[in-house]
C-alpha cells in the first residue's frame, strides 16, 4: 500500500471532519448556556465523562485487532483477517453487554457524583439511561467494521460518514436547543445519529472489502497474543480516559456543577487543538505500523525524530496560541463571569504542552504493540493522577486537580513512557538523547512564548480584533523565531524533506521553502 497516498488522504478528510466536530460543539455550548444554563451544560459534560470510563471496555480490544491486522493485511493473508473480524464481532457483543450491565449498576450512584444543585425540571436518571443506551448500542451495530477500514489506512471513509452524521446531528440538536429549549429531545437525537453512522460504515465496508467476512478461527498463538495486548491495552486506556473524564468527575464532586461547566469550557478548546493535532497522528498511524513490519529499526527510529520534531514545533505553537489567546477567546465567548485566573489558564498551557510531548512516542508504541510492557506505567500514572486529584483538589481546588494531572503526564507517563520504547524497541538508541531534544523544544518554546506574550501586551484594543491581531502575532513571531533556531540544524533540513513527500504538506511548505 501507499503509505504517503493514504496518510495525504486521511489527512485531508481527517481535518474537514475536525473541522465540523470541533467547531459545533462550541457553538452548542454558547447556545446550551444561553438558553438552558451552565449546570445543563455541566451535567452534560459529567454523564460523557462517565460514559468515557464505560467505554474502556472497548478501547482496548479494538486496538488490538487493528493491530493484529497490519501483517495479514500486508501479506495478502485473508483467512486471517476473516477469522480475526469473526473475533471482534462476538467480543464487541459481550463488551455491549458488559458496558450496559455497569452503567445500569452507577445508576442509583449519579447523586454522589453532583456537588451541590442541579435542575430540577429534569429527571438524571431518564438522562441517564439516554446517554448509556447511545453508548451501548453500537456494539451491537457493526461498530467492528470500523477496524478492517483503519487497518487498512482508510480512515477516510470514517471521516467522511461521521462529517455527515454530525452535521444531521448538530443541526437537530441546535433546532432543538434554539426552538424547543427541550434537553430530553438534545439527548435523544444521539441517538438516530449514532445509529445511521454504524449502519453506513458497515455498508461501505462490505462493497470495499467484500472479500471479507466474519468467519473462521484464529491461531491459537494468534489468540494468546491478542490476548495478552488486550489485558495491556485495557490498563494503558484507563490511564488516558482517567486524565479528563475523571478530572471531571472530581471537580462535579467536590466543587460542584458550574466549576466542572468552566473547565469543560476550557478543555474543550485544548480538546479543539488536540483534535486537529490528532488528524496529523491518525494519518501517520497505520503507515507507523506497516513502517515496522517492513523496514528497519534504525529507519524508524530516524523518522521517529523528525515526526516528533515536526509535532513539537506545532505544539509549541498551539501552546503560544493558548497562553496569549485564552483569555480573550473565553471573555468574548462565555463572558468575564466564566473566566478562570490567569495562573489557571498557565497550568492548563502547560498541561497541553506535556501531554502533546508523548503523542509521536506512543504512536511508535502502540504501532510496536507494546501495550503488555506499558501496564505498570499506566496503572502508576492512572493511580498517581487520581490519588493526586482528590488530595490536591482540597487544599487547592481546581489548580490541584489540573497540577496533579500534570505531574502524573511529565514525570510517569513522558518519562517511565518513554524508557519502556527505548527499551523493547530502541535498544539500541540513547535515551538519553531523546530527553535532550524534548528539554531543548521545550526551553526553546518558553522563551518563544515569553517574547510573543510580551509582544501581544502591546495589543491594546478588545474583543473579536483583538483575537484577530493577536492570532496573527502568534501564528508569524513564533514560526519566525523557531525557524531562526533550528533553520542550520540538521534534524530541520531533514524534516522538511520527510514532509516534502507528503503532497498536500509538500504545496504548502514549498510556499516559504524551495
Amino acid at each position: 500500500m501507499n503509505r504517503t497516498k493514504n496518510a495525504t488522504r486521511n489527512l485531508i478528510f481527517g481535518f474537514i471532519n475536525k473541522i465540523i466536530v470541533l467547531l459545533f460543539p462550541f457553538i452548542i455550548r454558547s447556545v446550551m448556556i444561553k438558553t438552558l444554563g451552565s449546570e445543563y451544560l455541566g451535567l452534560n459534560s459529567l454523564f460523557v465523562s462517565i460514559l468515557q470510563v464505560l467505554n474502556l471496555a472497548e478501547l482496548g480490544f479494538n486496538s488490538a485487532i487493528v493491530y493484529s491486522m497490519y501483517r495479514p493485511i500486508a501479506e495478502k493473508d485473508a483467512k486471517t483477517i476473516c477469522a480475526l473480524m469473526n473475533l471482534y464481532k462476538k467480543i464487541y457483543r459481550i463488551i455491549g453487554i458488559i458496558v450496559i450491565t455497569i452503567g445500569l449498576i452507577l445508576l442509583p450512584f449519579l447523586k454522589i457524583l453532583i456537588h451541590g444543585t442541579y435542575p430540577s425540571e429534569i429527571n438524571i436518571y431518564i438522562i441517564y439511561l439516554i446517554y448509556l443506551f447511545n453508548t451501548g448500542i453500537t456494539y451491537f451495530l457493526f461498530a467492528y467494521k470500523s477496524a478492517l477500514i483503519v487497518a487498512h489506512q482508510r480512515s477516510d471513509v470514517i471521516s467522511n460518514v461521521q462529517s455527515i452524521t454530525y452535521i444531521l446531528q448538530y443541526g437537530m440538536q441546535l433546532y432543538v436547543l434554539l426552538k424547543m429549549k427541550n434537553y430530553y429531545l438534545f439527548t435523544i437525537v444521539q441517538i438516530f445519529t449514532t445509529i445511521l453512522n454504524n449502519i453506513v460504515i458497515a455498508v461501505l465496508t462490505n462493497r470495499k472489502y467484500p472479500q471479507y467476512e466474519c468467519n473462521g478461527l484464529i491461531d491459537e498463538n494468534l489468540k494468546k497474543d491478542i490476548r495478552k495486548k488486550v489485558f495491556g491495552l485495557f490498563i494503558n486506556k484507563i490511564c488516558q480516559t482517567t486524565r479528563n473524564s475523571l478530572d471531571s468527575i472530581c471537580i462535579s464532586a467536590f466543587l460542584g456543577l458550574n466549576i466542572v461547566a468552566m473547565y469543560n469550557n476550557y478543555y474543550s478548546v485544548i480538546h479543539a487543538i488536540i483534535g486537529m493535532m490528532g488528524i496529523i497522528t491518525t494519518s501517520i498511524t497505520a503507515g507507523v505500523g506497516n513502517s515496522i513490519v517492513t523496514e528497519k529499526i534504525e529507519k524508524n527510529y530516524d523518522d521517529m525524530n523528525k515526526f516528533n520534531f515536526i509535532f513539537m514545533w506545532l505544539s509549541g505553537v498551539c501552546t503560544i496560541c493558548l497562553a496569549c489567546l485564552f483569555q480573550p477567546f473565553m471573555k468574548m465567548w462565555m463572558g468575564n463571569e466564566y473566566l478562570f485566573s490567569y495562573d489557571v489558564v498557565i497550568l492548563i498551557c502547560a498541561y497541553f504542552y506535556a501531554l502533546e510531548m508523548g503523542v509521536i512516542r506512543a504512536i511508535y508504541s502502540d504501532a510496536k504493540g507494546l501495550w503488555y510492557e506499558n501496564r505498570y506505567r499506566a496503572i502508576a500514572e492512572s493511580i498517581t493522577n487520581v490519588l493526586l486529584n482528590i488530595i490536591l483538589s482540597r487544599y487547592f481546588g481546581i489548580y490541584g486537580i489540573i497540577l496533579g494531572t500534570l505531574i502524573s503526564l511529565l514525570v510517569i507517563n513522558f518519562g517511565y513512557g518513554s524508557q519502556i520504547l527505548f527499551k523493547h524497541y530502541f535498544v539500541d538508541q540513547k535515551i538519553s538523547d531523546y530527553y535532550k531534544k524534548h528539554g531543548t523544544y521545550a526551553c526553546v518554546t518558553i522563551g518563544i512564548c515569553l517574547i510573543t506574550f510580551y509582544l501581544c501586551s502591546f495589543i491594546k484594543i478588545e474583543g473579536f480584533f483583538e483575537i484577530v491581531i493577536k492570532l496573527l502575532v502568534c501564528l508569524i513571531v513564533p514560526n519566525v523565531l523557531y525557524f531562526l533556531v533550528y533553520f542550520k540544524r540538521k534534524i530541520f533540513k531533514e524534516s522538511l524533506e520527510l514532509i516534502h513527500k507528503i503532497p498536500v504538506l509538500n504545496k504548502l511548505t514549498g510556499i516559504f521553502f524551495k
